[in-house]
């Protein structure tokens, strides 16, 4: 069925999906426009001119643009035969960022692998590769997912590997990433509830102990139960963003016209760029914003049962993995943004700035719209 899809995708080529599509170029022009809007300020007194992390943003949004109309070339059953490379790839690249002269380190964490020009984030793309290789694992066992060594404990075993990786940069965030897109895609697929619950379960429990484990990470938390207690300290981050909440009110300040990017809310052109949009857009910001990313998912969760229709699960799985990914991704920074998480360090996709996580996201996109097209291509012969 594959190969005949493909033939047809490549004698005449469907339209990509045009919701997909507007969508993509809003959230990426928004994000130009906010991240020059959040960044210019810091730019003079970093670089000497405003436009410093707009034109770094541009070539970042521009790469990604570019590596999108390549993926969308590339049929799913490529992408399905080599997940699992592409899985021990971005694994040896979490060891690597801990090699010392090789993983670039930024505010106390190795996060990045230079590449000379640019810097990477491995954790971005393995997100992705997860999501590809567990398409396949799915599809592979799938008369077996009511077994917890099948269907849960194998699984559990690869996050728990990528996770010790994880710690040791620190990387909390991805990690919380990986685990819920992994069970989110689990779930989906058919595994057994009462297993599901279980690991879950000794998951938070797990998680637990490591935020008691760590002074850093339980800082953090007591700073997100009571950030006006910890003003000046812990909860200074959260304090700023909400104020900037505050200022923005219904309709916002305007946009460029917020207070809180001149040195009070640190990050605002990455984690907390969507302080900024509340302050300058207010309510209205915030709503459009989410509205964007909603119609995202729920085309994403749409393409995925138009796969499944059509008896290809392993697009299925890809489609609803990618949905579970930058949703949730979203609601995290989001949430964290509005003081309804502690902070994860995680960006705004399409729209914070911020190199890996746009080249992740539109690539991710990109295998939506192939398996769009190749769905349609499938209709149309018929």
């Amino acid at each position: 069925m594959a190969d005949t899809t493909n033939a047809a995708v490549m004698r005449r080529p469907p339209p990509l999906d045009p919701v997909l599509l507007y969508t993509l170029a809003t959230l990426l022009a928004f994000g130009l426009v906010m991240v020059y809007s959040a960044s210019a300020f810091v730019s003079v007194h970093q670089a000497g001119y405003s436009t410093y992390y707009l034109w770094h943003d541009a070539v970042n949004t521009a790469l990604s643009v570019i590596t999108l109309t390549v993926v969308v070339r590339i049929p799913t059953a490529v992408w399905r035969k080599i997940s699992p490379y592409l899985l021990m790839a971005g694994l040896v690249a979490l060891v690597m960022v801990l090699i010392p002269h090789l993983g670039v380190r930024v505010n106390g964490s190795a996060r990045w692998l230079s590449l000379g020009v640019i810097n990477i984030q491995p954790s971005e793309f393995l997100k992705l590769f997860l999501v590809l290789y567990l398409a396949g694992y799915l599809v592979r066992r799938k008369d077996r997912l009511s077994e917890f060594t099948h269907g849960i404990l194998t699984v559990a075993t690869l996050l728990m590997v990528t996770g010790v990786l994880l710690l040791l940069e620190p990387d909390m965030g991805s990690e919380v990433i990986l685990w819920a897109v992994a069970f989110g895609m689990l779930f989906v697929g058919g595994v057994r509830l009462s297993h599901f619950l279980a690991v879950v379960l000794s998951g938070v429990g797990a998680g637990v102990l490591l935020i008691l484990a760590s002074r850093y990470r339980e800082d953090r938390v007591i700073g997100f139960l009571h950030p006006f207690a910890r003003a000046k300290g812990d909860g200074y981050q959260l304090v700023q963003s909400l104020m900037a909440f505050g200022r923005g009110g219904w309709f916002g300040r305007g946009l460029g016209l917020s207070i809180q990017k001149l040195y009070y809310l640190p990050a605002s052109h990455t984690d907390f760029l969507f302080a900024i949009i509340a302050e300058e857009f207010g309510l209205v910001g915030v709503l459009f914003v989410i509205m964007l990313f909603g119609i995202l998912v729920v085309r994403a969760f749409q393409i995925a049962e138009a796969a499944r229709q059509d008896g290809d699960l392993y697009s299925c799985y890809v489609a609803q993995g990618v949905a579970i990914l930058i949703g949730l991704e979203a609601i995290i920074n989001m949430g964290v943004d509005m003081g309804v998480l502690p902070t994860k360090g995680l960006a705004l996709p399409l729209l914070s700035y911020g190199g890996s996580s746009t080249l992740m996201s539109c690539t991710a996109l990109g295998l939506l719209l192939r398996i769009d097209r190749e769905r349609k291509a499938q209709g149309a012969s018929r």
